[in-house]
């Protein structure tokens, strides 16, 4: 086994007061199964702050899903696992696609990229300027130790893209041994994956693997991905370095919307009305886009060093490579054209940590990173000219963006007496694209000839690409917050915070003729939320509410045209309980109540203040009852809760929502050999994954029917 460093040892020190210093170890305790006020005082957690944080010391929110919840799921899809956090909801598109939501509505479109930032150890999964609205899909949850989650901006912490909240995965440290799992599910669906480590002296060593198979619930909808991940752990005195390289592949048909217009088509009949065409498990299935696909690869490679240069002091230094490409076909619009994009980063993250005194903390740093990418997008098919729109054969964009950001920040933690503490945090981000035009500046064909309409008349393409420019974003953030600890397992807190999203690459140079160039800013969110958390022999929980306003809101109208000056309110309630009947009976509940509204007036889209946004339901719930009838054998009955949300800005469409039950169970045969099942959507709802009210229809993805997964595990 690895020696036990003298910052563990520091740490078991440090979690004894109130106080935890930041000279805390890089490891975090294997523990995680909360069932006890002594083992919550104990937990750690890394995201919400720059440095590991006693969690009833902690000044907001996070959550966190453990070893053990990460077990006893089995994921497939990102929502499995994700859904069973409180106010988060991700919809399960087709294959591996999915849209999130952590305090916030579901975001589609342009201005869902970069609403969320999604993170392995710290370090984000994509460049700030280059999200994607399907990021989840990279990260590998599955094989996680624990995922931690923060609701809500921590931009003062992590920078652009930390608007509506973090996922962070933290990875399984190293150990001897291994392990396999396979699972066979519905539409020739097959998971294998496993893990295996090795240690010794100073070194430690584990590299984990997962490959998916699925024929798809819908047709021609099947995909093939593979997640490989290698991590190395060195500790030799005061020094602690950890290396993380991981890579992902998807081989994707796509299945889009089904919508209430083709009904009749030749892609599916259905004699259901239209806002109940969900219901109608046969047009489900259907694959109105049999071209549409995605092929997707990304690797990403880092390593930290942490050093500890005295009792008081300590550095951390973590260089950064990733590098990510995509092609998919966008079937979802009327030139259903092809998008081939691009981008690899290098960057340089530093910190470093100075205890002033027992009750001062200082943590300052500064983030540097150098993006290159690039994007094309092709129209395979003839011209077009419909509704005052000319949709030209061949090129619509061919450029290069390359991206720098330079963002140096401070962070204190002022412990004011033994119950009080105080967190201050401030980042500035100086984000600059360099954006070069391949091809003819304007609104002509690649070539540099005009488009024309049905008469053979010259006019304006629809596509507009800016001329070359350099473009700079200033953005500063802070956060400030309290940690009032009514006794050793009762903790009040709360929170001020700031988020902003620096526009994407795509949201500046991928324009239509009738937008301004040059007229974006960065999306800003205002938060503040008061929370309580506390901890008994039985009972766990914490409360939240908040209050958030959203400005310069992107996102695309009912003309298809960029809207950059929206403005959106978010208010609600967060609750999260876990209590123990008895040792074999537990519960858990995640319930979040929510309203969010556009804060301004758009009669082209029907958006009229008050109104409720899109895709917003107020009420989401997950309620789990575990009952372990032995020490080998566990059953989860989990009732998952959708309320009722508009489908359009209007608010003149609804879906009314959904429940849903899942039933999951083990038994572990011996030491080495685990059996599992699950059996989703228990009394086979009729429901949708996804529903949305676009053109004049009604569009869904459709649930899948109850479904029963079958996997094992064996350890060696």
């Amino acid at each position: 086994m690895l020696p036990q460093s003298p910052l563990s040892v520091f740490t078991l020190a440090c979690l004894s007061m109130v106080n935890c210093s930041v000279l805390a170890a890089m490891e975090k305790p294997e523990t995680t199964k909360l069932t006890s006020a002594d083992a919550v005082s104990e937990v750690i957690v890394v995201t919400g702050s720059h440095q590991q944080t006693n969690l009833f010391s902690l000044a907001g929110n996070i959550d966190r899903i453990s070893s053990d919840d990460i077990a006893t799921v089995a994921a497939v899809h990102p929502s499995d696992i994700l859904n069973r956090a409180t106010g988060v909801h991700v919809q399960a598109n087709n294959g591996m696609e999915s849209l999130p939501s952590l305090r916030s509505p579901v975001l589609t479109g342009p201005g869902a990229a970069g609403a969320f930032l999604f993170m392995e150890e710290g370090i984000a999964t994509r460049a700030a300027g280059f999200a994607n609205n399907n990021g989840l899909s990279e990260l590998n949850l599955a094989q996680a130790q624990e995922v931690e989650i923060i609701r809500g901006p921590a931009s003062a912490i992590y920078g652009s893209n930390a608007v509506h909240g973090v996922v962070n995965v933290l990875t399984k440290a190293p150990h001897n041994g291994g392990d396999v799992t396979f699972l066979a599910g519905p539409n020739q669906r097959y998971q294998l994956q496993g893990t295996f480590g090795r240690e010794s002296d100073e070194h430690g060593v584990s590299g984990n693997f997962q490959a998916i198979d699925d024929g798809g619930y819908r047709d021609n909808s099947d995909f093939t991905s593979l997640k490989l991940g290698v991590r190395h752990d060195y500790v030799n005195g005061n020094d602690h370095v950890k290396t993380l390289v991981s890579g992902f592949v998807l081989d994707q048909n796509t299945a889009g919307f089904i919508s209430s217009s083709d009904n009749g088509s030749l892609c599916y009949s259905s004699s259901f009305t239209a806002e109940n065409l969900y219901k109608d498990r046969h047009a489900m299935t259907k694959n109105c886009d049999t071209d549409a696909y995605r092929k997707w690869s990304s690797v990403r490679i880092a390593s930290r060093w942490q050093r500890q240069l005295n009792e008081y002091r300590s550095f951390t230094i973590t260089p950064y490579f990733r590098t990510n490409q995509m092609e998919f076909r966008q079937h979802y619009l009327p030139s259903k054209a092809i998008e081939e994009n691009s981008h690899y980063s290098v960057g340089l993250a530093n910190r470093y940590h100075w205890q002033v005194h027992e009750n001062l903390a200082l943590v300052t740093g500064i983030d540097l990173e150098w993006t290159d990418g690039e994007l094309t997008q092709t129209q395979q098919q003839p011209d077009t000219y419909s509704w005052g729109k000319a949709r030209q054969q061949g090129l619509h964009y061919d450029y290069n963006v390359s991206a720098s950001t330079l963002a140096p920040y401070l962070q204190a933690d002022w412990q004011l007496s033994a119950k009080l503490k105080f967190t201050g945090s401030v980042r500035f981000d100086a984000t600059q694209y360099r954006y070069d035009n391949l091809l003819t500046d304007g609104t002509s064909k690649a070539d540099g000839s005009a488009c024309v309409n049905n008469n053979n008349e010259p006019i304006e393409c629809l596509f507009k690409r800016p001329e070359d420019s350099n473009d700079n974003f200033d953005n500063t953030s802070t956060k400030l917050g309290f940690n009032y600890r009514l006794n050793n397992n009762i903790a009040f807190f709360g929170a001020w915070s700031q988020g902003f999203r620096a526009p994407q690459a795509t949201d500046m140079y991928r324009l239509q003729k009738q937008q301004e160039i040059g007229e974006i800013k960065s999306e800003q969110l205002d938060s503040a939320e008061l929370g309580l958390r506390g901890a008994s022999a039985k009972l766990t929980y914490e409360a939240v509410v908040y209050s958030m306003t959203k400005n310069n809101f992107f996102f695309r109208d009912a003309d298809g045209l960029n809207v950059t000056d929206g403005k959106t309110s978010h208010t609600g309630l967060e609750l999260s309980v876990n209590y123990d009947f008895t040792e074999q009976l537990r519960l858990g509940v995640n319930y979040s109540y929510g309203q969010h509204e556009y804060a301004f007036n758009q009669a082209s889209s029907g958006i009229v203040k008050g109104n409720d946004v899109d895709t917003a339901p107020e009420q989401l719930a997950n309620i789990r009852f575990i009952w372990q009838p032995t020490d080998d054998s566990q059953l989860e009955l989990e009732w998952l809760h959708m309320g009722e949300y508009y489908l359009d800005p209007a608010n003149e469409h609804d879906y009314a929502g959904h429940d849903l039950l899942q039933l999951r169970g083990s038994t572990q045969l011996n030491n080495s050999v685990r059996l599992f099942a699950r059996i989703e959507n228990l009394t086979d709802e009729k429901y949708a994954s996804r529903a949305d009210y676009a053109f004049g229809s009604y569009r869904f993805f459709g649930g899948q029917p109850r479904a029963l997964h079958l996997g094992a595990s064996v350890i060696f």
